[in-house]
């Protein structure tokens, strides 16, 4: 791995939950304490170094903890069937084991599903955990207004089942994909992308990505679960949205804003899929508004 995903590494440790071992990077406030913990929950096909340009600003003032998902990052990355209860179940062994029962949740992507899992069992009674605050970033979870780029779409056509080493994606194509949900405009720094392939093809997780696309609601009754707990769960929430996102637009995001019943997202234009790798800086000062 390059030199800053070893030291994103470095940064985090490793907890055994459900039989695997689930990295995470804890963070500590740097200063006085303002708020609860700030769970961060990541991207497809990404980690949670795609936080890494922002996590010491993001806990100036507040303990932020970012897991890598299940057969993502530096997690262990096992070859069977991925669902959102699985990743919740994660997540839920993660926070228990770390002793975190009051939390701010800031998702992006497939961590807006994840999260919404999460929040469909808070209401449930099923998850104990108090759920602040929340920040949604790119990602529509609808899938009648989801566009899945060309290489998900790709995936999604495979056989739920690791890739043979014959047939395994490539940097250029996995990369392709990523920096291709990025804002026309947007320059990412080389060393990053390789970071972020780094990760992907750590254990193999590349291998894998025909099993860990598959994190569709899977049926009309569960989109309406996962969706309907976003928009009645209590917490406020704001929406911190890449306005260039070639897979998600303004108008998108809008939709999506008035179908959860929540104020027009704050838009950062310039920045695409990954707002935070994007315009850390505008990022930053979004999220720390939502956050008071």
């Amino acid at each position: 791995m390059n030199t800053l995903a070893e030291a994103w590494r470095a940064r985090g440790r490793y907890l055994t939950v459900g039989g695997f071992g689930v990295f995470v990077a804890d963070v500590p406030a740097a200063e006085v304490e303002l708020g609860p913990p700030v769970l961060v929950l990541h991207a497809f096909p990404t980690s949670s170094f795609d936080f890494a340009g922002v996590v010491d600003e993001l806990a100036r003032h507040r303990r932020v903890i970012l897991p890598d998902l299940l057969g993502f990052g530096l997690s262990a990355k096992p070859d069977l069937r991925y669902s959102l209860a699985l990743q919740a179940d994660v997540v839920t062994g993660l926070l228990a084991g770390i002793g975190v029962t009051r939390c701010a949740l800031m998702t992006h992507d497939l961590g807006n599903l994840v999260g919404a899992e999460l929040l469909a069992r808070h209401l449930e009674g099923s998850w104990p955990v108090e759920v602040t605050t929340r920040i949604l970033a790119n990602g529509l979870v609808y899938e009648d207004l989801a566009r899945p780029s060309a290489g998900r779409q790709f995936l999604l056509q495979q056989p739920d089942r690791r890739f043979d080493d014959e047939h395994a994606p490539d940097r250029v194509a996995v990369m392709e994909a990523v920096t291709g949900a990025h804002s026309p405009t947007s320059s990412p720094d080389p060393d990053t992308l390789t970071a972020q392939w780094d990760l992907i093809a750590y254990l193999d997780g590349h291998l894998l990505l025909p099993r860990t696309a598959r994190h569709l609601a899977g049926s009309a009754a569960a989109e309406r679960r996962l969706t309907g707990a976003i928009a009645r769960h209590p917490s406020p929430l704001t929406l911190v949205w890449g306005s260039d996102d070639p897979l998600a637009g303004p108008e998108d995001a809008c939709t999506l804003a008035e179908r959860l019943g929540t104020a027009e997202p704050v838009f950062l234009p310039g920045a695409g899929r990954y707002p935070m790798i994007e315009a850390p800086r505008r990022f930053v000062d979004a999220v720390s508004d939502a956050l008071g």
